[in-house]
Parts: structure tokens; C-alpha cells; sequence
């Protein structure tokens, strides 16, 4: 039998059962097995203004589809958006029909992000809007029409709320803010690499170095350079990549377009597979998509 395929995953495992671990626990179509394995990439912390900023915008029930509030809708595109924002609204509880936002949509960038906002502890639970978008790219215009006809009744659309990370694109705000609509971001949470990510990622990969195979599944450009560096693809001297071996036995696949275009502009790196969809489906179909077609 042919020794399970590893498959490092670049994040946090999460804590409440993690979907790539159940998926990549599977054998594929071709009898292939694989040996998932988390390796924390990223640690964040709360942004303690961006936190006040926004449990006072709760407590004064300023987020509701009646008029003279100062929001009507919420978008989330990073499960530690929800993370912070979960904190907060568990801090309000006890209070009926508390945080008051069970009239408005919130729109969510793919499942993950999705499954963790219909987590949040509110009754009636949250409407939540956009989970097959993906992206946001697609979540924009999809907001755009979804928003104008949940306004429909009213003159002018009312301002949206955007909670985010220190680091994030600018797709979103470009497109509603370019439609004539206000959108207030507030950071509410900041990233950074862990200390330890290049060290710790390195004496695993050790353990596996004699495997005819293996994958690295990067979900962020956060890290990018020390996972490099640490499968020995980086030229330390030029800060870009090294050509790629043809009998190489390590892959890299990516969550989505974002980490893709990271690694191809900043370190002249294209991974085998990027993700179609930014879910432990759409990684596993564009792993075992690229094994079948060899």
C-alpha cells in the first residue's frame, strides 16, 4: 500500500470539528489517501479602539432598517471578524432581542465565514446573505443588488458596516463606494505571523522529506516568504522564488486568488492548483483534480 499523502494545511485548526481535516480524511476516487496536518501560520488579536468603536454602535442600537440609523447592513469576509464580533455580542447578553440586528442583512464572503455567523448567539439568528459568492470580487455586485431591493422602499440606500483585519484588499469598498453608497470599515482585529511558523513548519516537513508526494495548502499571503523559505524555494539573496525542480515532490495549493496572485507577483511563484471555491471542497477537487490529470 502507498504510503498516505500529507497535506499541510496552513492555519489554525478550528476548534469546534475542522471540515478540511473530516475532508482530507477521505481516500479520493483513485484509492489515493491523505494525511492531513494544521500547521498555525497566523495569530491574531482583538483591536481594542476598533472594538469599542463597534459594541457602542450596539448598545445604541445604531445598526436597524428603520430610518435615522446610522447603519442598515453588516459584511463580514474573515472568520475573525466574526470571532470579534461574537465576543462582543456575548458580552450583551440577557438583554431581549439583543444586538437588535434581526431586521438587516449580513453578507458573508463563503462558508466558512457563513457557518460562523449563523453561529452568533442572537434570536431570531442572523440573516445571512452571499455564502456561494466565494469571493470578493463576486460578493460586491451581489451586494450592490441584494441591498438596493432590501431597501427598495426607501430614497437612498443607508450606510453599511464592514468589520475587518489590519490587512485585507480593497475590492468591496472600491465597488460600493464607487456605486455612491458610504461604507464604514473598522478594524476590529489585527494579524501577524507567529514566531515560531518557520521553525515549527520546517521540522515537520522533515519528518516527510522521503514521501514521493506531498502538498502545502497556503490560505493566506500572510507567511508566504517563511513557507518558502522553509521548503527551500526561496532565494534569500533576490527575495524571489527559485525555479522549480522538475522532479520535485512537494505541491502548493492555494485558497483562492488572493494568495495565488500574492505568491505569483511577490515572490514570481505559481502553485499547482488555486481553489475554484475557498472552502475544503474547492481544495480538495483542485488537489486531487491536478493528481488525475498527470
Amino acid at each position: 500500500m502507498s504510503p498516505k499523502i500529507p497535506v499541510y494545511l496552513l492555519k489554525t485548526k478550528s476548534s469546534a470539528g475542522d471540515h478540511y481535516e473530516e475532508k482530507f480524511s477521505t481516500p479520493d476516487g483513485n484509492g489515493s489517501e491523505y494525511d492531513p496536518e494544521f500547521v498555525p501560520v497566523l495569530e491574531h488579536q482583538f483591536d481594542d479602539q476598533g472594538m469599542a468603536k463597534v459594541r457602542g454602535i450596539l448598545k445604541n442600537k445604531q445598526i436597524g432598517r428603520t430610518e435615522g440609523k446610522q447603519y442598515g447592513g453588516m459584511i463580514f469576509t474573515s472568520q475573525r471578524a466574526v470571532e470579534a464580533f461574537t465576543k462582543l455580542v456575548e458580552e450583551g447578553r440577557g438583554e431581549d432581542n439583543w444586538p437588535f440586528l434581526q431586521d438587516i442583512p449580513v453578507y458573508s464572503v463563503g462558508p466558512a465565514t457563513t457557518r460562523a455567523l449563523k453561529a452568533v448567539p442572537q434570536v431570531p439568528a442572523l440573516q445571512v446573505f452571499g455564502e456561494h459568492t466565494g469571493n470578493g470580487e463576486t460578493l460586491a455586485p451581489y451586494i450592490l443588488d441584494h441591498y438596493r431591493a432590501w431597501y427598495k422602499d426607501q430614497e437612498s440606500v443607508p450606510a453599511l458596516l464592514f468589520l475587518v483585519g489590519d490587512k485585507r484588499r480593497d475590492t468591496i469598498p472600491k465597488v460600493l463606494t464607487g456605486a455612491g453608497w458610504q461604507l464604514d470599515e473598522v478594524v476590529i482585529y489585527g494579524t501577524g505571523e507567529m514566531k515560531s511558523f518557520r521553525d515549527d513548519f520546517s521540522q515537520r516537513l522533515q519528518t516527510t522529506a522521503d514521501r514521493p508526494r506531498r502538498w502545502v495548502v497556503v490560505f493566506s499571503p500572510s507567511g508566504c516568504d517563511s513557507m518558502l523559505s522553509a521548503l527551500d524555494l526561496l532565494d534569500e539573496s533576490s527575495g524571489k522564488a527559485k525555479p522549480k525542480e522538475p522532479n520535485r515532490s512537494t505541491y502548493i495549493a492555494t485558497i483562492g486568488p488572493t494568495t495565488r496572485d500574492h505568491l505569483i507577483h511577490s515572490f514570481g511563484y505559481e502553485p499547482e492548483v488555486s481553489a475554484e471555491q475557498p472552502s475544503p471542497e474547492g481544495v480538495w477537487n483542485a488537489i486531487t483534480g491536478y493528481r488525475t490529470l498527470e
